[in-house]
């Protein structure tokens, strides 16, 4: 396997793309913008005190896998020769955001019988994160 491809990516932009995309989710679901409508939604019992349990384990792991989602986000900069530019960052993050993040979110929430909002609410998320984390990558890296 051709490993060079890890030499041409830099990872402290991969870090700043990871962080933005954590902090997008921050602000996304809080009450200042989609929190109260996830709430509704997910059926999760905000008042339930087993509800807060190990959120700081899902919070850490949630970063984990933006990171390797900023990391694929970056070789795709690379691979596709997309530096320097916020529109091809737009393109980029739009692209994924839409065709893997909200397709396999959409497949997934059919199943479960999730409602079209709540699919709306956590696409909407990934779809925005991945565009400010591919424009991030477009210009640094």
């Amino acid at each position: 396997m051709d490993t060079s491809i890890f030499s041409h990516v830099n990872w402290l932009a991969i870090l700043l793309a990871t962080v933005a995309y954590f902090m997008i989710g921050g602000l996304w679901y809080s009450k200042v913008l989609f929190g109260n409508l996830w709430i509704k939604n997910s059926g999760v019992d905000m008042n339930d005190p087993n509800a807060k349990k190990g959120v700081g384990a899902i919070m850490l792991f949630t970063f984990i896998m933006e990171f390797l989602a900023c990391i694929g986000l970056a070789f795709l900069v690379v691979r596709l020769d997309l530096v320097g530019g916020v529109m091809s960052g737009v393109k980029l993050g739009l692209f994924t955001g839409v065709l893997f993040s909200a397709v396999v979110i959409g497949i997934s929430y059919m199943y479960q019988r999730k409602s079209t909002t709540l699919c709306m609410v956590d696409s909407g998320y990934h779809i925005v994160a991945q565009i400010v984390a591919a424009i991030i990558l477009c210009m640094w890296v």
